[in-house]
């Protein structure tokens, strides 16, 4: 009897020092910058000794765990000097980071480690015990982007008529900030203005009646360019809530390639699903395929309500090999149509960083593949991940092709911007084949230009034919395009010059001289599951408005498109300067829950200072 309490008491001891051994508390906090007091999302937060961390949101704020015996917080940031602060009894520690030149020249990486029982968990890469600084390799990056050649001004008198495809990509806005982060000035072709633009949301109207889509439009001075006008349109898709979304049959391709073989890939895929994975329901399906030197399926559809069957299949895979990305293709395709869902949404979602070498490597023979497969109801979605070998003109013309969206993951708060904040957009699709076409009035108009868009312009008689594929909407995405114009009787350095017709003549209507119109707008869309498309129009009379009486949403979409303007230094920038792009952003910082804004804003600031003009961002005379 004896014996037995003495083993019962030794036992509660060592229970009760397990516990306490394993006990663990919540410290949360927020990271800004020293200078301006910005919020600095992506800052690594990790536990001093031990293999464990997190990273802030777009806000700067983060949540961690920390056992017993942590000591220190380490947070490191491109840039940015790390620090080591002592955790004590504190549950709040907010830490200020200071600039730090030197580390512009390191790249900090947030990796996810893979445990014994193959859970991913968010953690900071390590070398031993302490926190892992990526540099830069030695060999040059193979990262590519399609050239693209800004589009002029065009003379209303010569061609009124403008058309183009709608676009909902933001791949470009989200690799511009990754380039930026690490303290490098992005290049000309990586700046695409309309992905940079609709990257952020703007309050729209929903739509009335039975259209998928509602249409708003507002015009204003341009900020840049004194004596020309801004014209902004906006397409607004139809929100429909989670619940009422059809079924999904997604199939997750993904690159298990060497390349893939990085912090900032496979790793960061793998968390991102996992993010997706949480959303699904039980009327949901998905099945993942993966490819490297040859495809396979790896998970065989399965329904939502059994979350973490799926998660444990993408949590156990590693990559090594080349990269056999068509036939990884063919196969994800053939098991979306054994698993067809009739009126639901039948998807493939490839995560890559672009590098197809084996199999059906050619562009033609690819894009035909993912045409005919889009006929068949089944859509291409394309997630871009890492950095030094991303193909980003690759990756957007697979998703074009496949009436998908294109979307660059360069963290784990972006990965849950995609796939949790705009989680029907990414998906689910309300109008396909949305096309846009602007008829401008020569009586008020001499003269304008589509800002973006270079590879989305279509010919004026592709508006009406249901056989020219164009930009999908998905539930509550929205499109904005914004147009420089060149009032009639202006004078202009950009107006073109181009000799008078010797065998035409204009004659002014009516409608063009007592109107008071602008222009006339025109959408063409289609239904998810038709062929035959519907049209909605819409007037745009002369009313303008100063700069500083436009709407907030306005204002910010013009400070972005300035910023673009500046990176790709454009010819037609004007009197563009970082300093007032700065000072436009934030008088326009409305709605902005996320933070997104507030970190736009310390982009620019990041890029003024990595300009070869020298032009530093003055803190006080734009705060």
């Amino acid at each position: 009897m004896k014996n037995f309490i003495v083993c019962w008491l030794l036992l509660g001891l060592i229970t009760s020092t397990k516990a306490q051994s394993t006990q663990v508390r919540t410290i949360t906090g927020t990271v800004t910058e020293q200078t301006s007091r910005s919020p600095l999302p992506g800052v690594v937060v990790g536990i001093k000794g031990m293999n464990k961390g997190t990273t802030t949101d777009v806000k700067g704020n983060y949540s961690i765990e920390v056992p017993t015996g942590a000591t220190q917080l380490v947070f490191s940031f491109v840039g940015y000097r790390t620090q080591e602060v002592a955790i004590g009894n504190r549950q709040t520690i907010d830490v200020a980071l200071a600039p730090d030149a030197q580390a512009l020249s390191e790249v900090v990486v947030t990796g996810y480690k893979t445990q014994a029982k193959r859970s991913i968990t968010g953690s900071v890469a390590t070398i031993g015990s302490q926190p892992r600084l990526y540099r830069p390799q030695s060999t040059p990056s193979t990262e590519s982007y399609k050239a693209t050649e800004e589009t002029g001004f065009q003379e209303v008198r010569q061609q009124p008529v403008t058309t183009f495809s709608a676009d909902v990509d933001r791949a470009s806005y989200s690799n511009i900030r990754r380039l930026l982060n690490n303290g490098q000035r992005p290049p000309k072709d990586a700046v695409r203005l309309e992905e940079m633009i609709n990257y952020f949301s703007y309050q729209y109207p929903q739509p009335a009646g039975e259209a998928p889509v509602s249409i708003t439009t507002e015009l204003t001075e341009s900020p840049w360019n004194s004596g020309l006008q801004l014209l902004r349109v906006g397409l607004q898709a139809r929100r429909v809530k989670n619940d009422q979304l059809p079924p999904s049959n997604l199939v997750f391709l993904l690159d298990v390639s060497g390349s893939m073989d990085a912090p900032n890939k496979l790793p960061l895929v793998q968390a991102s699903l996992n993010l997706l994975v949480d959303q699904l329901r039980p009327v949901d399906r998905v099945a993942i395929v993966v490819y490297a030197g040859a495809a396979g399926l790896v998970l065989p559809p399965t329904p939502g309500n059994q979350p973490q069957r799926i998660k444990d299949a993408i949590n156990q895979l590693q990559a090594g090999g080349s990269t056999a990305g068509g036939a990884g293709i063919q196969l994800a395709y053939k098991v979306a149509m054994d698993n067809l869902i009739s009126n639901g949404n039948n998807r493939v979602i490839l995560a890559t960083d672009g590098d197809f070498n084996v199999g059906i490597s050619g562009q033609g023979e690819l894009q035909r593949l993912i045409e005919q497969e889009r006929e068949k109801g089944i859509f291409l979605s394309v997630l871009g991940f890492g950095m030094g070998n991303l193909k980003d003109a690759n990756l957007e013309t697979l998703a074009d092709k496949g009436n998908g969206n294109y979307a660059y993951i360069d963290n784990l708060p972006e990965a849950r911007k995609v796939f949790i904040h705009e989680f029907g957009g990414t998906l689910f699709t309300v109008a396909k084949d949305v096309k846009l076409q602007l008829e401008f009035n020569p009586t008020y108009v001499k003269a304008y230009r589509l800002l973006g868009y270079e590879n989305r312009r279509l010919a004026n008689e592709d508006f009406k034919n249901d056989q020219k594929d164009a930009g999908d909407l998905g539930a509550g995405h929205s499109v904005t395009a914004l147009y420089e114009l060149i009032p009639a009787g202006a004078k202009s350095k950009y107006l073109p010059k181009t000799d008078s017709l010797k065998y035409q003549t204009f004659v002014d209507t009516k409608a063009s001289t007592q109107s008071g119109e602008l222009l006339t707008l025109k959408v063409r869309y289609k239904q998810p599951a038709d062929s035959v498309s519907q049209q909605l129009q819409h007037v745009v009379k002369t009313q303008t408005v100063s700069f500083d009486r436009a709407t907030a949403d306005f204002r910010f979409a013009a400070a972005v498109a300035e910023f673009g303007l500046l990176l790709s230094e454009s010819a037609y920038k004007g009197s563009a300067r970082y300093g007032q792009v700065v000072k436009l952003a934030k008088g326009a910082l409305t709605d902005d829950s996320e933070g997104y804004r507030s970190e736009f804003v310390r982009l620019v600031k990041t890029a003024s200072g990595l300009t070869s003009s020298g032009e530093v961002v003055d803190e006080e005379k734009n705060d």
